[in-house]
């Protein structure tokens, strides 16, 4: 549910001029990837509500989405008015850009299917990051719109309350790799002090990972910070603040329990998606059809394996990444950094000579020999697909 977050020196690719039938032929080797929440969720959504064709199926799930969080938190919410209104949601409206990303990813999805004839269940894999995950379950049919957004809708007031004390930090060594249980062991011991709690939220790639931090428990992880590595070791702060979803830091207001215990009741059909899903939270394809409240239930707090996602994309041969979602941006920055750096690394060439001159990033010189696919950074094609419905606006 939380943080696309900025990733430090990253841009994302350039959309890619598809046409529809390239599109379409090109799903079956194809991941749909599903953003999360962000400091801004409106994206180019007002402009695809300009658009006769596409207006009626936004329209369909805004109001759906809004209905729900109207039910759930006992106001009259908008989402429609929001949008043509180009009024972006901040914290105060946490609720409401959580019903408006997921609506307006399973509208993209159907908008595809429609206008354009391209069925993403014959994607070979979907996931998402943090919220996206919840859309791409959405998409796929196992839940419903309004059962997937109860529970977080429901929760939305303590996780606004408890980013009201916490900070977003990147934890990353431009030479080394970080180990995931040096740093959950360091954490801990912060944590151990009683002053505040701290934890990872998401692994970016084997340098890099977002912390979320309550009080000083950041500055704790800035001067500790040497004990994680032999390189260097830094710590970038974010300024904006974050639900603190995905770290123990829910615990405190009891959220996995509470979102379990609701899960109960939650509708969902007891089928595999289609197309299967790559999970964050276990960072694997999971779903089985009679998994999908336990696999939700840690979500809440689990740390979100999004390098893993990567590397699986890049090990499967994936040639064409979808990005669904307003204004995509942490999942194609991952792939855009790793991209560049593959490409400085090997200088155009993927020869053992050029591996073996590996210096600046030996983090990505250690895993290159290993992980071959890896070097596939460099080929895949990136669509996101808000760009490409303005570009691809059918004829009326």
């Amino acid at each position: 549910m939380v943080h696309a977050a900025e990733i430090p020196e990253s841009a994302t690719p350039a959309d890619t001029l598809l046409t529809p039938e390239q599109l379409r032929d090109g799903v079956t080797s194809s991941a749909f990837a599903y953003r999360g929440y962000n400091v801004t969720n409106l994206g180019r959504t007002p402009e695809l509500m300009d658009i006769p064709a596409y207006r009626p199926i936004l329209e369909k799930y805004l109001v759906r989405a809004a209905n729900i969080c109207s039910d759930v938190k006992g106001r009259k919410v908008d989402l429609i008015s929001r949008i043509d209104a180009r009024e972006e949601t901040t914290l105060a409206t946490y609720d409401e850009a959580v019903s408006m990303i997921v609506a307006v990813e399973v509208a993209h999805v159907e908008i595809l299917r429609e206008h354009f004839g391209v069925d993403i269940s014959n994607a070979k894999v979907a996931y998402g990051f943090s919220l996206g995950e919840i859309s791409a379950l959405v998409a796929s049919g196992v839940i419903e719109l309004e059962d997937a957004l109860r529970i977080p809708i429901a929760m939305s007031d303590d996780c606004v309350d408890l980013a009201n004390d916490v900070t977003l930090g990147v934890l990353f060594s431009r030479r080394g790799e970080l180990s995931d249980k040096k740093v959950s062991k360091l954490c801990q011991e912060i944590n151990a002090e009683g002053k505040g709690v701290i934890g990872v939220s998401a692994w970016l790639a084997p340098n890099s990972c977002l912390v979320i931090a309550q009080r000083e428990t950041l500055d704790k992880l800035q001067k500790r910070k040497s004990e994680l590595s032999d390189e260097r070791v830094y710590v970038r702060r974010n300024d904006n603040k974050w639900p603190p979803l995905h770290t123990p830091i829910v615990w405190q207001r009891a959220i996995p329990n509470r979102s379990q215990h609701l899960m109960h009741t939650m509708p969902t059909k007891f089928d595999s998606p289609t197309p299967p899903i790559f999970s964050m939270v276990t960072g694997a394809i999971s779903y089985d059809g009679e998994n999908i409240r336990d696999t939700i239930g840690d979500w809440v707090d689990h740390p979100q394996q999004l390098w893993k996602a990567v590397d699986y994309t890049l090990s499967e041969g994936i040639d064409l990444l979808v990005h669904i979602g307003p204004q995509p941006n942490i999942i194609p920055a991952t792939f855009e950094r790793l991209a560049a750096n593959v490409a400085s690394q090997t200088k155009g060439s993927v020869g053992m000579r050029a591996l073996s001159g590996i210096a600046n990033r030996p983090w990505l010189g250690a895993l290159l020999p290993r992980r071959a696919s890896l070097l596939r950074a460099t080929k895949v094609t990136h669509l996101k697909v808000e760009d490409w419905l303005l570009e691809n606006v059918p004829a009326t």
